[in-house]
């Protein structure tokens, strides 16, 4: 493969290229923030049209947890798989409504670990440690077949999942912000093992943080809530501002050191990388939207932030990590096992609190700001002031808060992860907290709190947020249906969350008919 990847480039701005020089964005929304930053807001997408309930009277400010403290109840599901993990035909469970899941004081809440009775570990992983000792066997897989069936496939979400998980430092991020080879692979399989898109059954992952049915609907939450901070710096979020919320509390009660988010780069305007965070004001002037990955999982060499940590031993490090659901499942995948990850490896160690941010679909830089925007609209990436999708409409605003582009997100397709088709993820199965503007009111927060860890957070950061029950619980419900039931209709492979967790790259080859052996002839 080579290093040059087919995709437009963003244009320059117009002028002097001697004296002209791009700026960046000023008192602008640039930065993953509260709610979907880097995903498309999902709000009012897919079936039954307007998901935000418009009819629903907000709760009062403060606490409303009801005194009968009732348990969760399932979102809107899809039953699908049959004992045999083969698709089934789609039944839809109807959404529940005006109801949410406050916590039950005699409900076990639930860290992140693999729940009694559930065997996570594969035949395939042993098979595989044993494997990485012996000089060549035929059973191992290569960057070269990740390469093949997700990479060049078109089928890589940018998770950077691969760049974490080799512990030989292998695996880089090419100029088309796709993975590459830098040296040689030495065929320990792990980056095919891990990607979501590649080796891990990622529903598979559901399960590990526990409840009773994290499959169907939107899982099995401890509680769930809609939230807002009310200050003026929100004004720069995207929704109520909790997830900046939620990280400020943890730094300040001295819980994390940093918390890897996301801010826009210096030299390309609205295309965002990865940033260690470690005060409230880097949190808070990183507040905001941008519609990219950043391959997150691939910047947690700690030696990149050594700079701006602590002076402690790494194994006492703890940090945050903000990020699309994939991303998520593959920092859980990668944390069940106790094995080295290369430069990687202590940065892994130390996340301590995984936020996922609701999603349906992200873009392509290059794809989005480059070609659909530039050279199809004419719009330069110096002129873009905002950017939101709301309502399915992408909208962009000049920097005088100007409209101008409204159209269906459905015109920017092109633009879009393909991989994203097979996810059926939108409501982060894998964090300790999901957050997103889906089943709440305009400048207010979804928040799902899944893990005892995530409950930590939440109840740390409560005195600081005006909130209430959730207030649309068959919102998010309806979403996490359709995105599975997109996801079912694009994977080439059973929906099986009783299926071991790794799958072969000799069966994915056969059900997605890529070559069995693609780097023979490299």
């Amino acid at each position: 493969m080579t290093d040059e990847r087919r995709l437009p480039d963003v244009p320059s701005p117009a002028g002097d290229a001697e004296t002209d020089v791009t700026p960046r964005t000023a008192d602008v929304r640039v930065e993953r923030p509260d709610a979907e930053a880097g995903t498309i807001p999902a709000n009012r997408v897919g079936p039954g049209g307007d998901t935000r309930s418009s009819t629903s009277s907000r709760a009062p400010d403060g606490d409303r947890r009801a005194e009968s403290a009732p348990t969760a109840v399932a979102d809107g599901g899809v039953a699908n798989a049959d004992a045999d993990g083969s698709l089934t035909d789609l039944e839809f469970t109807p959404p529940a409504t005006d109801e949410s899941a406050d916590l039950d004081p005699t409900r076990q809440a639930y860290r992140v670990g693999v729940p009694e009775g559930v065997e996570l570990e594969t035949p395939s992983y042993s098979i595989r440690a044993a494997m990485n000792e012996i000089e060549t066997p035929a059973e191992k897989t290569w960057f070269h077949e990740l390469d093949e069936a997700v990479i060049d496939a078109d089928r890589c979400i940018q998770c950077g999942t691969c760049v974490a998980a080799c512990p030989s430092d292998s695996i880089g991020v090419g100029a088309d912000d796709l993975p590459k080879l830098v040296k040689m692979c030495t065929g320990c399989s792990l980056c095919w093992d891990f990607c979501p898109r590649g080796g891990l059954r990622y529903e598979r992952q559901w399960v590990i943080t526990g409840g009773e049915d994290n499959v169907s609907g939107a899982g099995d939450p401890i509680t769930e809530f809609s939230a807002r901070v009310d200050e003026d710096w929100t004004d720069g979020a995207q929704d109520g501002g909790v997830v900046t919320a939620i990280l400020a509390t943890l730094l300040e009660e001295g819980e994390i050191d940093g918390a890897l988010i996301a801010t826009e780069c210096d030299e390309e305007p609205w295309k965002a990388e990865s940033y260690l965070a470690t005060s409230r004001e880097e949190l808070i002037a990183n507040a905001g939207t941008i519609y990219n990955q950043t391959l997150a999982l691939g910047d947690l060499d700690l030696d990149r932030w050594e700079h701006k940590l602590p002076e402690k031993p790494r194994d006492e490090l703890s940090l945050a990590v903000v990020g699309t659901p994939c991303e998520i499942e593959g920092f859980r995948a990668l944390a069940d096992f106790d094995r080295e990850y290369g430069a990687q490896t202590d940065g892994l160690r130390a996340i301590e609190y995984a936020i996922a941010l609701l999603c349906t679909k992200n873009f392509n830089y290059y794809a989005l700001i480059g070609e659909q925007l530039g050279e199809k609209r004419g719009i330069r990436p110096d002129e873009i002031g905002k950017m939101d999708v709301l309502g399915g409409e992408l909208m962009v605003y000049d920097h005088d808060g100007e409209l101008i582009v409204e159209e269906d997100v459905k015109n920017f397709h092109d633009a879009a992860l393909k991989g994203c088709d097979e996810c059926g993820d939108f409501t982060g199965f894998c964090a300790d907290l999901a957050v997103g503007s889906v089943g709440s009111s305009d400048e207010y927060s979804s928040v799902i709190v899944r893990t005892e860890q995530g409950l930590k957070a939440w109840e740390l950061t409560e005195p600081s947020l005006d909130y209430h029950d959730l207030e649309d619980r068959s919102a998010i419900g309806k979403l996490q249906a359709w995105d599975k039931k997109n996801a079912f209709e694009s994977l080439e492979r059973p929906f099986d969350p009783e299926a071991p967790r790794f799958i072969e790259y000799t069966e994915h080859a056969e059900r997605y008919g890529t070559a069995v052996n693609p780097h023979e002839g490299r």
